[in-house]
């Protein structure tokens, strides 16, 4: 039996959403001190359960506001959720939102080594990977570049790659991939077949069911922040496209 690399265990999230319009930090204030800010519990995800053994490739799949990025966030450790845990194995390397990580003052050059940092690289290894990063996210001539003037596409180029620059244990790959061009996106699964090769364990997220049959070799379907059906990639993405 393969080992558990992520275990969620009755998860559930809440946020608090706000009844009425407040227009000014004033008006807040003294709402919140006369007890007056009214509130919607929303309820994101709601007791989910699922392991992922090591090398499995999982998808996600549901509609838009199924709770599908809030369970990645909280899987790759970004959010806490409001009960239940979540017990992964091993490094993670998360692609959950387009310029997440990055500082749009910043150079491309610049948030290379940002990213490296909050990953756990060293300078020297960075050093040593900059130009393979650089070429794989064809950004050769906007190293010197502030990112705050790169289109969403040159964003997502970035990130996958200084992601993927080093075999992670865990990758987590949310819809950022559907931002570049068709090229990039083809570039892109063929360094997820090769993880895939190297036994790398992979969460995705896609509105591209033909890229969930590719790939995984198991679905999970969210639907209101419950766990709709699990199972067989081919099985669950008949149902879900019936």
């Amino acid at each position: 039996m393969r080992e558990t690399v992520i275990d969620v265990k009755q998860v559930s999230m809440h946020f608090n959403l706000m009844v009425e319009r407040v227009d000014s930090i004033k008006e807040y204030i003294l709402k919140l001190i006369k007890g007056k800010l009214l509130y919607n519990d929303f309820v994101a995800l709601n007791n989910i359960s699922f392991s992922v053994q090591k090398g499995e490739i999982v998808g996600l799949v549901g509609l838009n506001g199924a709770g599908k990025s809030t369970l990645l966030k909280i899987i790759a450790g970004v959010l806490k959720p409001t009960s239940g845990s979540v017990v992964t194995k091993g490094s993670i390397a998360p692609l959950i939102e387009v310029g997440a990580g990055f500082d749009p003052e910043l150079t491309a050059r610049e948030n290379v080594y940002l990213n490296g940092a909050i990953l756990g690289h060293t300078k020297s290894f960075m050093d040593k990977k900059f130009d393979e990063i650089i070429e794989f996210a064809e950004l050769q001539n906007f190293v010197d570049v502030p990112v705050k003037n790169f289109s969403s596409g040159m964003y997502a180029r970035l990130g996958f790659s200084i992601a993927t620059v080093v075999q992670p244990d865990i990758l987590i790959v949310d819809e950022v991939l559907s931002v570049g061009d068709y090229r990039f996106q083809e570039k892109c699964e063929k360094r997820i077949n090769q993880m895939i090769e190297q036994g790398v364990t992979i969460i995705l997220v896609s509105h591209s069911i033909n890229m969930i049959k590719r790939l995984c070799t198991k679905v999970v379907w969210l639907d209101h922040g419950q766990i709709k059906d699990i199972g067989a990639t081919k099985k669950v993405c008949l149902e879900y496209e019936g």
